[in-house]
């Protein structure tokens, strides 16, 4: 029998660095260029997906990937890779949230509040669950 010969880590990681850092066009190629129905073929998976999410939570699995990667990991990546991709990401969002948010704007601006009271009093808490009423509505509908 032959032992499998492996290259070092350290190469492996740099080769994946260099050839996945510079793969950004490919991807962003592929994407437009797919003819692939996702929504379709992904709620056609809904069952299998359900599934799955059944055995990784009898098995531990969500538990064991927080343990594993653990408070440090996620501040680091956080902390590299988030703050730099945040403000593009929002900004790329903007269409999505926008489109969104506009029936939540719409629904608050319909609702006739009752004159507010002294601080403290029963009233304004009856002006709080109207407005949580109606957007939890509207949420639900969704």
């Amino acid at each position: 029998m032959a032992r499998i010969v492996v290259p070092d880590i350290s190469r492996v990681a740099a080769k994946w660095i260099r050839r996945a850092g510079s793969a950004g066009q490919e991807y962003t190629d592929g994407v437009e260029s797919s003819r692939a129905d996702w929504a379709g073929a992904t709620a056609a998976a809904s069952a299998s997906y359900a599934s799955g999410v059944q055995e990784a939570i009898a098995g531990g699995r969500f538990q064991k990937g927080v343990a594993a990667a653990g408070t440090a990991k996620w501040k680091r990546m956080a902390s590299e890779k988030g703050s730099v991709r945040f403000g593009p990401g929002v900004a790329a969002a903007e269409p999505d949230y926008s489109k969104g948010f506009t029936p939540y704007l719409q629904a608050l601006g319909t609702i006739d509040l009752p004159m507010p009271g002294p601080r403290g009093a029963e009233g304004n808490y009856q002006r709080s669950a109207l407005v949580g009423r109606a957007l939890n509505q509207l949420r639900v509908k969704k």
